[in-house]
């Protein structure tokens, strides 16, 4: 099973505590991030890769002036690096629960692919109407990625300040859904990621 390391475990546990994020770099390993990202253009070339939209149930839509993603859902026995990201992942969600008492119980998530010039605009990843994503983790995929490739996910901290990521492999990104407000920020070159939610149960019926 693939793991982060317990130094790595530690740092992410202290900071997500302190100050509700945290940003791991080269969290997994090299080749697995590889994988990760082989597989992610692998479903981009063979046209899995869907426009995301916005919004629930009836109101949810593509609209492309909000974000200009392209995802595809990540589900368990559908590729080796998937399911030992997944695995790295509910270790993870355990190490969550024992630290932070959070009761998160299973995942979700999906690769993206933002192509040039796309973005997301300013949001929460929790619903209005659904409470059940507490957690969010992002990994991204892209090697020998420069600041001047824009392209950062922005997130606006609680003391007002801003800080942008540079989405270079191997950097995990993850923060409590509810509380940070962030954005994808446009490159001018192709940005790959997997972006997911540790989810508890919700006060809300599906």
């Amino acid at each position: 099973m693939t793991t982060l390391s317990r130094a790595t475990l530690d740092q992410l546990l202290d900071d997500l505590a302190e100050q509700g994020w945290a940003i791991v770099a080269n969290a997994l390993p090299a080749d697995l991030t590889l994988e990760l990202a082989q597989e992610c253009r692998a479903r981009a070339n063979q046209g899995a890769l869907q426009p995301a939209g916005v919004g629930r149930g009836s109101a949810h839509g593509v609209q492309e002036g909000v974000r200009g993603d392209h995802i595809q859902w990540l589900e368990p026995g559908q590729c080796a690096a998937g399911d030992r990201y997944l695995a790295m992942l509910d270790d993870l969600r355990g190490q969550l629960n024992q630290a932070l008492y959070l009761g998160l119980e299973d995942y979700e998530g999906h690769f993206a692919l933002y192509p040039p010039g796309t973005f997301y605009q300013k949001h929460l990843d929790r619903f209005r109407d659904d409470d059940r994503r507490a957690v969010s983790a992002v990994f991204y995929l892209n090697s020998d990625w420069l600041p001047e490739q824009g392209g950062a996910l922005r997130l606006y901290l609680a003391d007002g300040r801003e800080l942008d990521v540079l989405p270079d492999a191997g950097t995990l990104v993850v923060f409590l859904s509810a509380d940070l407000p962030h954005e994808v920020l446009p490159a001018t070159r192709e940005r790959l990621s997997l972006t997911g939610w540790l989810r508890r149960r919700g006060n809300s019926p599906l």
